[in-house]
């Protein structure tokens, strides 16, 4: 037996040995400083793409003012042009992105739905539906973006293996949602609980070196702030309470109703797209605006501002919301084109949480529209923790915790019922399933030519 593997000190002195010069080597120090440098990019990219997804926003809303017409004639044309743009210049781009940064995590040909191509199509395309009244949100395009730079670093900079297996695609999503919406918590638990379900003690230290290094830049570019401003919401009395199961259930309920319709309706129309892509994309631009010409266009863009002025109070109650805005974000996201449902699933819950505090007022309206809002988004992406955390860290507000908790775990088993696979895994198994079809075809050629 050598002195080194019989002797606890001589391998104590060993061990330190290796990782000195492990540390200090030129490759490890290669790795960490493209790691950061994509980090601090990923920040940028998402924290540019917030300042720019407002002012597109406001563009919208510019364009309204020269004529109800306008949208009516614009949006479907717009929308079109998009859903060309995403198929034929940016394939892999139309959607949310959550779906494709959870198939890369499975897929061997990450690169074709995650590259920087596809990200800066993201961006691009996300801000001109958001010109034109889509209701799109840009968290999960967000994710896309910040698991594709990271990728896309990690190959160019020849990262080992187990580094581009997981560990940079989950890095760069958790980065992407913490850059978002400022909530670098929520990032990481995202990253746990909705894109990796075998979270890797190796990876867990990339991801939260990337969700600190990418949020304190999207916080220096974009200052200190809260999504929704701050709540002061709590729960006066033991009868505010039965306020929980009541927008658990119907929270978790109308999630699950709108993510199984929107699994529906994107299965059903696969077959339409494939033949026609451009004349769905022209219907469901104009569904988007008629529906927001009804609606006074509230059910158009991300539905922030909607959101907002609902939790501080300041909207006058409008029960009709909810159903518009669904609406909406479903005709926008059959359409094609790129964006995510993250934001406007939070402005239907928060008016899902409005109708409950008008029609059964158990608890406080601001108390009502933070459980209604976490049931709701719980209900939609079946993520219960995620939607705490989000909702917690966007309102500002640790009060709540525990009515959050207890609402989104209501609300998820509510929506398992009537949506039993979660709406991400579900969209993610269309990329999947073309890889597999690929495979398949290329094997049938292969025996065909044997």
């Amino acid at each position: 037996m050598s002195s080194v593997t019989g002797n606890p000190v001589n391998r104590l002195r060993h061990h330190i040995r290796r990782n000195r010069r492990k540390f200090f080597s030129r490759k490890a120090w290669k790795v960490r400083l493209v790691f950061w440098a994509g980090a601090v990019l990923v920040g940028l990219s998402c924290a540019l793409f917030a300042a720019l997804a407002d002012r597109a926003d406001e563009a919208f809303h510019r364009l309204v003012a020269l004529g109800w017409w306008v949208p009516l004639v614009l949006t479907p044309l717009v929308m079109t042009g998009l859903a060309w743009a995403t198929r034929n210049i940016f394939p892999g781009s139309q959607g949310s992105g959550i779906p494709q940064t959870i198939a890369a995590l499975q897929s061997r040909r990450k690169g074709v739905v995650l590259s920087l191509r596809i990200a800066i199509g993201k961006i691009l395309l996300t801000l001109g539906g958001l010109m034109v009244g889509a209701s799109i949100g840009r968290e999960g395009p967000s994710v896309h973006v910040g698991a594709s730079i990271m990728y896309s670093l990690g190959r160019y900079a020849r990262f080992p293996a187990h580094y581009m297996e997981r560990g940079l695609i989950l890095a760069g999503g958790a980065a992407g949602i913490a850059a978002a919406f400022n909530t670098p918590l929520a990032g990481i638990v995202f990253a746990i609980e909705e894109m990796s379900k075998s979270f890797e003690s190796r990876t867990s230290g990339l991801v939260t070196i990337a969700v600190v290094i990418a949020g304190v830049t999207a916080l220096v570019v974009l200052g200190p702030y809260h999504y929704f401003g701050s709540s002061e919401a709590f729960m006066p009395d033991a009868v505010s309470w039965f306020a929980i199961p009541v927008c658990g259930v119907i929270g978790g309920l109308l999630g699950g109703l709108f993510a199984t319709a929107l699994l529906v309706g994107t299965r059903r129309l696969a077959p339409v797209v494939r033949r026609r892509p451009y004349r769905v994309a022209f219907i469901c631009g104009l569904v988007v605006a008629a529906v927001g010409y009804l609606s006074d266009y509230s059910s158009s863009g991300t539905g922030y501002a909607a959101a907002k002025a609902i939790i501080q109070g300041e909207a006058a109650w409008d029960p009709m919301f909810p159903i518009t805005k669904i609406t909406s974000t479903i005709a926008s996201y059959l359409s094609g084109i790129p964006g995510g449902i993250f934001a406007p699933s939070l402005a239907t819950g928060a008016g899902v949480g409005a109708n409950l505090g008008h029609w059964l007022p158990l608890a406080p309206l601001s108390v009502m529209v933070m459980l209604g809002m976490v049931g709701y988004f719980a209900g939609v992406v079946q993520s219960p923790l995620t939607a705490v955390i989000i909702v917690m860290e966007m309102t500002n507000n640790q009060a709540m915790l525990l009515p959050l908790i207890a609402t989104a775990f209501i609300a998820y088993g509510v929506s398992h019922l009537v949506c039993p696979q979660p709406i991400y895994q579900a969209l993610s198994l269309a990329f999947l399933g073309s890889e597999k079809a690929e495979d398949d075809t290329a094997r049938a050629r292969a025996r065909g030519a044997g």
